[in-house]
């Protein structure tokens, strides 16, 4: 079976908003990607899907490179350009740039990392996965820095949302069950 875009089973997850820079033979671009996954702690590894239509795919499948940036809430305009039309026919930093939002190169890739991201990470290919009708670029992170008062954009039913409010943990009372429970319990 498909989860199409926008049906109600797609519209249930919730993500962050990564937005992928890359650089090559449509010179340097930027895109948002929903799928932006922390893969691994040792060595750290991040994941990427994308689909083959886009620039930035065609990019990372060139350099073995790319940026991440996780956007603030105060990026959502950003991402909003980011994920409007192909890199192959715009030119969306200068868009952004037009817009107020700062660019700077990354340290060690050919790529432009965001200012006040809530993250930044320069990755190096290390797997390329086919699956289905994307592509899973996994990146090793070679460089990263974030933004302490910058909180991360989320992502949910194709809007945007500030994470500002925490639902409340178990109880002491609660856990201490739980713990005996798995006491008992245990194989």
């Amino acid at each position: 079976m498909d989860i199409p875009w926008g049906s109600d089973i797609a519209n249930r997850f919730i993500t962050n908003v990564g937005l992928v820079t890359t650089h090559g033979t449509h010179g340097h671009n930027i895109m948002a990607c929903e799928w932006t996954h922390h893969l691994s702690y040792k060595p750290a590894l991040i994941g990427i899907s994308l689909h083959p239509r886009h620039a930035s795919h065609n990019h990372i499948k060139e350099t073995k490179e790319f940026g991440i940036a996780i956007t603030s809430i105060h990026q959502s305009v950003l991402s909003s350009l980011a994920g409007k039309d192909s890199g192959k026919k715009f030119n969306k930093i200068k868009i952004a740039e037009e817009l107020g939002y700062k660019f700077f190169p990354a340290k060690n890739i050919n790529v432009m990392m965001i200012e006040n991201a809530s993250v930044n990470l320069e990755c190096k290919l290390h797997q390329e996965i086919p699956l289905g009708d994307h592509t899973l670029f996994v990146g090793e992170v070679i460089a990263a820095s974030f933004s302490p008062e910058a909180k991360p954009l989320a992502y949910h039913a194709g809007k945007y949302w500030d994470m500002t409010s925490t639902l409340e943990k178990s109880s002491d009372e609660l856990r201490e069950k739980i713990k005996n429970l798995f006491e008992k319990y245990k194989k």
